[in-house]
This record gives C-alpha cells, structure tokens and sequence, in this order.
C-alpha cells in the first residue's frame, strides 16, 4: 500500500512536467500534483545551456520555466534531486529515490534524454565534456576560458551552437564532424553550407567527413585523431554526438517502448491513465501520419500542456506542428518547422546574403518542413502548408517568390 496518494504525478524535472503543471492548475485542476525529477534544480530551459548561460550573459533562474516560489503559491509539491524509481500501472503507484511508495491517479511520463556518450580509446581523459545540464555548461565555461583551443565533436545544434557562443567569447574553436556539411542531416548541404560558411566567417574552423577515431592525452585531452590520420590539438573538447531517449522507468513498467515511449495520438501511453510528454515521448502524428519523437523545447513545453488536458478528460489528438530554433551567436537566428524525414525538393525564397530567406522542403508536390532565417512570417504559413497537407505543385513561383502573399496558396 503507498503511504499517500496525489491526483496528478509528474515523472521528470523539465519543460514537459513543467508546463503540465502550470497547464493543470490553469485549467482549474484543484488536485494534488506531485513534480518529481533527478535534477538538483527546479525545471528549466535547456537551449540557453549552448548559448547566453555558457557565455556568462544568463543567470540559472533566468532559464527556470516557473519562479522558484511559484511551485508553493500554486500547491505543486516539488522534488528536486528525486527520481520516480519504479511505477506499478495496475496498482497506480510509484516508487521514489529513497523508497517513499506514493499512489497517483494520473501521471506523465516526462523522463526526457540522455546524452549518447562516446565510447573511445582516451575517453577518460580530463576536459572531455558533454551538455545537458547547468553542471556542464559551468564546466565548459570554465575549461574554455583557460583554453587555447575546443573541438567541438559533431555538426548538429550541440556542435554548432556552443563553437559559434565559445568564438563569441574570443576562444579558438574546430568542429570535427562525420557528415560533409555542417547541419545537412536537418536542412540539406545547400542550407548547411551557408551556417557553415558563416560559423567560418566568424573565426570556426569546420573539418567534415572526419570520423573520431580516438582522444589522445595524459589525464587531460591533448589532442582529437580521426580515422583519417588527422590530429588536432586541443585542450578541452565538447562532445555533440546526440540524445537517447530516457525509457527506462516506462519499460520497467511494462509500457510500450520503441525509440522512446511509444503513445497514442493523444499521447497516452499503452496504459490507460498514463501520458508522455518531451524528447521520450514516441507519438502516433495526425500531422505528418506516422510515428515521430522530436527533441526539442517547443515540443516539450506544448505536450506538457497537451497532456495536461488530455489527463483532465478532455482526449484531443495532438495536432501541433513542431517548431524548433537555434541561434548561432548573435549572428543567425533560424526557426523550422516539420520535421521532414526526407524531400526531394527544395524551393528558396529571400536573400541569403543578406541573411534573410527562407526554404520550402517538398515530398509529393507537399510542404515537408520549412527552414526560416529571418523570415518568421513565413514559417506560420509553412507551417498550415504543412498541416493542411496542402498540393503545391502550382503555387512553386509563390513559394519561391519573396514578395508572394503566401497566405493565397490553399
């Protein structure tokens, strides 16, 4: 038997749990929320980790999703530090670090990702770092201002955001990465080349079509080699090889699990009562008609409040077109919406020199996904293209140019 019960319990200290709660009592859910996650801090926003944080421009609580009081102003019980260890869904209890059994009406799963951790020759070495959470942004920070050089491992969002904030602050910075060019696997080598060629402009040395063969050092890094031959030396290297989904507490369970969490279209897990929400949430897409998970922040916040809704009764499809954004420095904002798992066109509209376009990807005469940079009224357009599922295949000279009323295309 557990020694309490709560209305609403919340498995995982970030965005999705986060937003849930708030969305719960929002909503006018007067219950009992229990938030529990393993992280020290109360929730907060990962993205300005690789950005204003490890720049030192950002305190910690700028990043919190809810004030630190708000948790106690709104009745929300929160555990930091404590991670839901074991969940019985018949039983509808749980099972928390320390061995507290607490029964739950309704829960969400909101376990989030773990970093894919790089299993080489000298991984041991001191001034190997990975970012996930404010103990690693404060590491590379610290590391990076007594650096003469990073190498960055890996050309996604992680690579690219941290080299292009580590340059901002003055430190020698290469990214050594498998694919050819920097950001392709998301938007193409045509979109990629020009952050590449811009990280470049800014003082990045980029070294693509390199595989990491091993760390060299002596305790501490001292050099990167690639299966090519190549050596590069370095001080302090960050690594961006991508997240796992985290679950481990849903497949102990008994849940339903294939590249996360897998749920319905309402984001309901294969037990009844019981959602998931953020980067370990595998979900039945009404947008784009298959299964997707999508890491990222946007996502996270809106199916915390989705499920939200969803545990309150109401059991609405999940119908939102996600949305993602990066920043490299202060010198490129970009917004996408998506994901396209493949196109096999691209329509571009706008400057790109002056740094201001969009592109259109295509599958099927259908808007796939949409990159902007510096065209964020045409992502909204983009994305009811994309969620309609509308035939585009007579409106190409609109979406391409840059003056067209998109709004016209139906």
């Amino acid at each position: 038997m557990a020694g309490r019960k709560v209305d609403f319990l919340l498995a995982g200290g970030g965005m999705a749990a986060a937003h849930c709660a708030a969305e719960l009592r929002r909503r006018g859910a007067d219950g009992s929320i229990l938030l529990a996650g393993r992280e020290p801090e109360p929730p907060y926003e990962r993205p300005p980790l690789s950005k204003e944080y490890l720049r030192g421009e950002a305190e910690r609580e700028d990043a919190y999703v809810n004030p630190s009081g708000w948790y106690g102003e709104n009745e929300v019980e929160l555990l930091t530090g404590i991670n839901v260890m074991s969940i019985d869904p018949a039983a509808r209890t749980a099972k928390l670090q320390g061995g507290e059994e607490v029964g739950f009406d309704k829960a969400l799963l909101a376990t989030g990702a773990m970093v894919n951790i790089l299993r080489v020759e000298g991984a041991e070495n001191e001034g190997i770092h990975y970012l996930r959470a404010f103990g690693n942004s404060d590491a590379i920070r610290a590391d990076a201002e007594a650096a003469e050089h990073v190498v960055l491992i890996g050309g996604s969002y992680i690579g690219t955001e941290v080299a292009a904030s580590l340059t901002a602050k003055g430190v020698k910075c290469t990214i050594v990465m498998l694919e050819d060019v920097a950001l392709s696997r998301v938007f193409g080598a045509e979109a990629g080349r020009w952050f590449q060629e811009g990280l470049e402009a800014h003082g990045v040395t980029v070294l693509g079509g390199e595989e990491l063969q091993a760390f060299e050092g002596d305790g501490r890094i001292k050099a990167v080699l690639t299966a090519s031959g190549r050596s590069v030396e370095c001080d302090t290297v960050v690594v961006g090889a991508g997240v796992r989904p985290d679950a481990m507490l849903a497949q102990r369970a008994g849940l339903e699990v294939d590249d996360g969490i897998v749920c319905d279209s309402t984001l309901r897990t294969s037990a009844e009562g019981i959602y998931a929400a953020g980067d370990c949430c595998s979900y039945e897409s009404v947008v784009h008609g298959r299964r997707i998970r999508v890491e990222h922040w946007d996502v996270a916040m809106q199916q915390g409040m989705h499920a939200a809704g969803n545990m309150l009764g109401e059991e609405r499809d999940y119908d939102v077109v996600p949305y993602f954004f990066s920043d490299l420095a202060d010198w490129a904002s970009l917004e996408y919406v998506g994901p396209a798992a493949e196109w096999d066109e691209e329509i571009w509209r706008g400057d790109r020199d002056a740094g201001e376009f969009a592109v259109f990807y295509l599958k099927d005469d259908r808007v796939a996904g949409a990159l902007s940079v510096g065209r964020s009224e045409d992502l909204a357009e983009a994305r009811r293209l994309l969620a309609d599922r509308v035939d585009v295949s007579d409106a190409r000279d609109k979406l391409a140019d840059a003056d067209s009323d998109l709004a016209s295309i139906s």
